[in-house]
């Protein structure tokens, strides 16, 4: 089969590989037919996620059709049509049991990312996102094995085209829980930081569940336009504005919003200094955008953070949140849990989260893809692959 693979940073290659075969009880075999690169697929482009390996296979948001099923798959069967989570939970252990489904304690063989971890069980296994989260294969390919296959792929009805229903797999239900998280409601004010796919997601989800004003910050202003327009938020370009925060704190009469989301991570723009620290290993993350939600955000307010962060962090300011009181809510998603109400939301037309795709290819232009998403070319805001 052909399948988008890990060649080095900056260096992603379309190969022909072994098909993929059950290896145990509850996996299915999915042929894909559609796939998405994510904001998190380019921390691994740039070279930033360890535990990559040449020839990994990449790719965490993908559907397609079951081709086979193991002996102990019950809850799909081929000739299904579904969605997959991109975590990979096993539906019974501690976490599982509280639908924490992103700290399943028996999908992933490999280590997780802390650095401190006291020998805690590592977290949820990813597709395709490295051997510190299981080296399971990714789905940027025609076919794919899906371990786990009674916990998470959801069937979804033949009305919905593929395009409305992919983005279950990441940064729908990432953005819906980095609002959740937030705990805002109707009448709130929030801030979102970064207005990217999961920035997008969040402020329709937002918008969704009643919150009246969203300010908005990025620096490309074709993606500040296009949130303007489709989500109504108010728009804030950090290139023209050095501090977007005193921006936000003006225009809530020194207050600040209820809550903040970071939807940038780990590879925000930081100061000089931080560069410089990232670049000799000092540190892992630039912290400005953290720093930014912290000042955004009103005394006993939310700082939610989808935005992927690893390593050490200069500046944080802890200080200056224990002042405010705030609240941090963050972590990978929790995918299985919200993926039955979000598909109601969207066959119900209160979401269209494919509003956001601009850019639609074959597998085999999948590195024209990555240049395209990751050098905001074309007024890229999120490329779907067909394998």
């Amino acid at each position: 089969m052909k399948s988008l693979t890990y060649q080095g940073a900056h260096s992603v290659s379309v190969e022909r590989v072994p098909d993929p075969g059950i290896v145990a009880p509850d996996d299915m075999i999915l042929r894909v037919t559609a796939t998405a690169i994510c904001g998190s697929d380019l921390h691994i482009f740039h070279g930033r996620i360890p535990g990559m390996q040449h020839g990994d296979i990449l790719g965490h948001e993908f559907m397609g059709i079951v081709e086979e099923v193991g002996t102990g798959v019950r809850q799909v069967k081929a000739g299904d049509r579904v969605v997959v989570p991109f975590v990979i939970a096993c539906g019974t252990c501690f976490h599982c049991r509280l639908n924490e489904y992103a700290a399943c304690e028996t999908s992933n063989s490999g280590p997780g990312a802390s650095i401190n971890h006291k020998g805690i069980k590592p977290p949820a296994a990813l597709f395709g996102y490295s051997h510190l989260y299981g080296g399971v294969a990714g789905g940027q390919a025609e076919l794919i094995r899906v371990p786990k296959a009674n916990v998470g792929p959801l069937v979804v009805p033949d009305v919905l085209h593929d395009e409305q229903v992919l983005f279950l797999s990441d940064i729908l239900p990432t953005g819906y829980q980095a609002v959740v998280n937030a705990g805002v409601g109707p009448g709130a004010t929030l801030a979102i930081f970064g207005a990217g796919p999961v920035g997008c997601m969040a402020a329709a989800c937002a918008r969704m569940l009643g919150v009246e004003t969203i300010f908005m910050v990025d620096h490309h202003p074709y993606r500040l336009a296009f949130a303007q327009a489709t989500y109504g938020v108010l728009p804030i370009d950090f290139a023209a504005t050095e501090d977007p925060a005193g921006v936000i704190l003006e225009a809530t009469a020194g207050r600040g919003v209820d809550a903040s989301i970071d939807a940038v991570g780990f590879e925000a723009k930081g100061s000089t200094t931080e560069t410089v620290l990232t670049a000799l290993k000092l540190e892992g993350s630039s912290g400005k955008a953290l720093r930014q939600c912290i000042a955004a955000t009103r005394r006993c307010g939310t700082v939610s953070v989808p935005g992927v962060y690893a390593g050490f962090i200069h500046g944080f300011l802890f200080g200056d949140a224990f002042d405010k009181g705030l609240t941090f809510r963050m972590g990978q998603t929790h995918v299985q849990a919200h993926m039955p109400s979000l598909l109601r939301a969207i066959g119900e037309g209160r979401l269209a989260p494919e509003a956001i795709i601009t850019h639609r290819m074959t597998l085999d232009d999948a590195a024209k893809g990555y240049e395209l998403f990751d050098e905001r070319l074309e007024d890229c805001r999120k490329v779907v692959m067909v394998p």
